[in-house]
């Protein structure tokens, strides 16, 4: 592996910038300066993947909890015993990854961000700079699922793209950008230090 591939990854993961100025564009409502905008570190995107997971962890139980109720209800109904209620693997499997695909596409579609997005100002965008579609948000999810199973491999491709792109972005055509903090992020922070 080549040492400036390494540097530019340990860069990347660290969260200094790749080229040393760690200034970031002013955010308008023109997709060119959002073009502009760098791709956020590793660690501020496994932040805002652990944030999301204690979101939607609680949202999983509730969906199968409804499940069970409905396969309670049909076997009371039909005179099964309701000590004998368990839902199949397969079922539980199914309903988890349809809701974190509801949860991740609802909050993409609205703003491009989820809550754990929100709070470490990282924005999903068409790899154009257009808002994600529910196709984009449907096979980023299946994607990062793919991502996920290849031992964490697809996560951490975004250290050595050159573009910081990992392979659920690369499959989707979707991109995550570091946002820019707000001018009211900065003045508390200079009163909070004071």
């Amino acid at each position: 592996m080549p040492a400036s591939t390494c540097s530019i990854g340990c860069r990347r993961m660290l969260g200094s910038s790749s080229t040393g100025d760690d200034r970031l564009p002013a955010m308008t409502k023109d997709t060119t300066a959002e073009a502009q905008l760098p791709p956020p570190f590793l660690l501020r995107r496994l932040m805002a993947i652990l944030y999301d997971t204690l979101l939607v962890l609680p949202l999983i139980m509730f969906s199968v909890a409804i499940a069970l109720g409905l396969q309670g209800a049909l076997m009371s109904g039909t005179g099964g015993s309701a000590t004998d209620i368990a839902l199949p693997r397969l079922a539980v499997q199914c309903i988890a990854v349809l809701t974190v695909i509801t949860f991740f596409s609802i909050f993409w579609l609205k703003s491009g961000q989820t809550l754990g997005m929100q709070a470490w100002r990282i924005k999903l965008v068409r790899k154009d700079g257009d808002d994600v579609t529910l196709r984009d948000c449907v096979v980023r999810c299946l994607a990062a699922l793919l991502s996920a199973l290849c031992l964490g491999l697809g996560y951490l491709w975004c250290l050595f793209d050159r573009d910081g792109r990992s392979w659920h972005d690369r499959l989707s055509g979707t991109q995550l950008l570091l946002l820019p903090k707000r001018k009211a992020d900065k003045a508390g922070a200079k009163t909070s230090a004071d």
